[in-house]
Order: structure tokens, then C-alpha cells, then sequence
């Protein structure tokens, strides 16, 4: 299962995008950040990346 990030926690700071290995985090059109599903790798980079705990499995 894909990592999510929660939508009312991110802050849209680009952490998770900058470390992920296979760029599966992406700006939505509300400026935050969603996970591309099919590229994820479930690595947990970018769960320990973002500084506000916004990103789960």
C-alpha cells in the first residue's frame, strides 16, 4: 500500500518531493502535495522527510 499524505497536515514545503528516490510526491492544484500511487515505492522517505508527520502508509 502507497504512502498518503494528509491533506490538512502538509504544509507544502516540497520535503517529501526532495527526497524521494523515484519523485512519486507531486504538487496537487491546490499547492499540496499528493503521492503518485503507481510510482511509489513504499520506501518511507518521505514519511521521515516531511517535518510535519503529514505522511503515512
Amino acid at each position: 500500500m502507497a504512502y498518503k499524505i494528509d491533506c490538512e497536515k502538509c504544509i507544502a514545503c516540497g520535503a517529501c518531493a526532495a527526497v524521494c528516490p523515484v519523485q512519486a510526491p507531486a504538487q496537487g492544484e491546490d499547492g499540496k502535495y499528493v503521492i503518485d500511487e503507481s510510482k511509489c515505492i513504499e520506501c518511507g522517505a518521505c514519511a521521515a522527510g516531511c517535518p510535519m508527520q503529514a505522511i503515512n502508509q
